[in-house]
């Protein structure tokens, strides 16, 4: 891993992550790599979806109604024929990613700090 420069406060404040809860997932068989489509509340931002490739730790079933945690203010990317509009946050290991965890429910929309 290369070392990253420091940021400032104001850098990190431009990046809007915040939690919001599974509200739908569909396969996508249209991906280069196996990936779900994921919706997601996100509160007072409304519900977003993504791409995304976690189908080797996680079935549609252990995502629906899981609270995750996304970067909501990318632009939206072209995956294939899907729009992403979010990026769901994970720690990439061997085995697959691991999704950022939420240690208890907060209401959807809320931000890290």
């Amino acid at each position: 891993m290369s070392e990253s420069s420091e940021i400032s406060w104001a850098d990190f404040e431009k990046v809007l992550i915040v939690a919001g809860t599974v509200t739908r997932v569909e396969a996508f068989p249209e991906a280069r790599k196996p990936a779900w489509k994921v919706w997601a509340d996100f509160g007072p931002y409304g519900e977003k979806k993504t791409s995304a490739q976690v189908v080797h730790l996680y079935s549609a079933e252990d995502l629906l109604g899981r609270q995750i945690v996304g970067v909501i203010n990318f632009p939206e990317k072209q995956i294939g024929p899907f729009r992403s509009q979010f990026l769901l946050t994970g720690f990439p290991t061997e085995e697959g990613v691991v999704l950022t965890a939420i240690e208890r429910r907060v209401p959807n929309g809320t931000r890290l700090a």
